[in-house]
């Protein structure tokens, strides 16, 4: 049981596209506009969780993931690109105008490689594993997803603690800048691991 709590924290609230979103929106003082982005991210988790729990992992394979890591990447960096475009000021208009919704959390997380590879070892391999099955699976399938809306949320918490000492909007500029560009590096970096060696690697 312990390693599948450690593989879960590990990977949930280890720095991924989603948590470098909440971190930004925390940093402008979104934490309380961005829920519905949260929520979006724990709903997909959600999803993934119930339907890899269904299908065995048969529909996600190591044939079709790199696809699946196409899209995810190229909606990543759709996202550093609206990111980088955002207009910031330190007024409430703009704040609703920059923030992130349901919608975007639920397609990112679900487009998102790292959503997949979180949830497909848990439900096939160490759920099995630690004699979790049946109807006792979605008790844990439901504690996982409060987790996963906790992931971006706590780094947005985060962002807003650092972000009420700052109140030039140069600096969030700056710090949106600086979010896509790690952003354009995440999706970069899945592509290389996710679709890049296995289609051209070996």
């Amino acid at each position: 049981m312990f390693e599948l709590w450690a593989y879960a924290f590990g990977i949930m609230y280890s720095p991924g596209p989603v948590n470098l979103l909440g971190l930004n929106g925390g940093l402008q003082n979104r934490t309380r506009e961005d829920l519905g982005f949260f929520a979006g991210v724990a709903t997909a988790m959600l999803i993934l969780f119930i339907s890899m729990s269904l299908i065995g992992g048969t529909l996600v394979s190591t044939t079709s993931l790199p696809y699946i890591s196409v899209i995810g990447c190229s909606y990543i960096l759709y996202i550093a690109w609206k990111l980088a475009k955002a207009k910031v000021d330190i007024d409430d208009s703009s704040r609703n105008q920059n923030m992130m919704t349901f919608r975007d959390g639920l397609v990112l997380q679900l487009l998102n490689p790292k959503g997949i590879i979180a949830t497909l070892p848990i439900v096939t391999i160490q759920f099995p594993a630690a004699g979790i099955h049946g109807m006792e699976s979605l008790l844990w399938i439901g504690i996982l997803t409060i987790l996963a809306f906790g992931a971006p949320a706590s780094y947005s918490l985060i962002g807003s603690l650092l972000g009420k000492r700052i109140a030039n909007p140069v600096y969030f500029r700056v710090f949106n800048i600086s979010m896509s560009v790690l952003l354009v590096y995440v999706s970069l970096d899945i592509a290389h691991q996710q679709t890049y060696l296995p289609w051209f690697g070996q």
